[in-house]
């Protein structure tokens, strides 16, 4: 045992990092495509920086059209999330609202795929009636304010997500989504106060859908966004933290 720890030393390792660096990867399922953003940027973005962070292997489905309800050839399909250990949403299908279509997306995740929703993942499916889409989220959002670099206040220090984050973190120009209720599920871990009206709204939280732990941000308008280190920390360990890596 002596000898393992001498050798792991010279290596500049831990016995715990040599274990997680031995486990297989993470399988996750990055969704992407809609209105209002470069997402045809972002998606590599985010793939690039949480594969450097943590040990996860991140597949695509991405939708070049732009509009608020684009086609995306998974969904409708039952086992769209089938074999992959989280479901990464970061799409902006804002006025899709066939209910079937919606829950065909939620069920994966009610029967206990992970998830982690991105900014306008908030504003999908806004216009439908049905609310199966917003319990998933843990939040219902219809607006956003103007950009500007947000100041991100910690409200849930003890929370392992937010284990190392800086007390200080400013955001790169990026758009606060307005947080009309958090589902009571839903916990918020960070707040920003509006430039508008003083009120300190939600911008990092998580919540319990069905069997599925899921981790939330409404930053991520910019390609700036998916560049700055912190926010990207931010969400492998939201990642981590759907998925089991990280425990309460």
């Amino acid at each position: 045992m002596r000898l393992l720890i001498c050798i792991l030393t010279l290596a500049g390792l831990t016995a715990g990092e040599l274990t997680a660096a031995d486990k297989k990867p993470l399988r996750a399922l990055l969704i992407t495509g809609g209105c209002c953003h470069d997402y045809a940027t972002q998606k590599d973005l985010l793939k690039q920086g949480l594969e450097a962070r943590i040990n996860v292997v991140v597949d695509h489905v991405h939708s070049p059209d732009k509009s608020t309800k684009p086609p995306l050839a998974i969904f409708g399909n039952p086992d769209y999330a089938k074999g992959y250990d989280v479901v990464v949403h970061n799409e902006c299908f804002a006025n899709t609202v066939d209910e079937d279509y919606i829950r065909s997306i939620t069920h994966a995740h009610k029967e206990g795929v992970p998830a982690v929703v991105i900014h306008c993942a908030m504003h999908t499916y806004r216009a439908s009636k049905t609310d199966d889409w917003r319990q998933f989220l843990g939040v219902t959002s219809r607006r956003h304010e103007h950009q500007s670099r947000y100041p991100v206040k910690k409200v849930a220090l003890k929370h392992p997500i937010l284990k190392g984050m800086p007390e200080d973190w400013v955001t790169p120009k990026d758009e606060l989504y307005v947080i009309e209720k958090m589902w009571p599920k839903a916990r918020a871990l960070a707040t920003s106060k509006s430039e508008r009206d003083g009120k300190e709204y939600a911008v990092a939280w998580t919540n319990q859908y069905g069997k599925a732990r899921v981790f939330g941000t409404t930053y991520g308008h910019s390609d700036a966004t998916f560049s700055d280190p912190v926010f990207l920390k931010l969400v492998a360990r939201g990642l981590l933290w759907a998925s089991g890596g990280l425990e309460d």
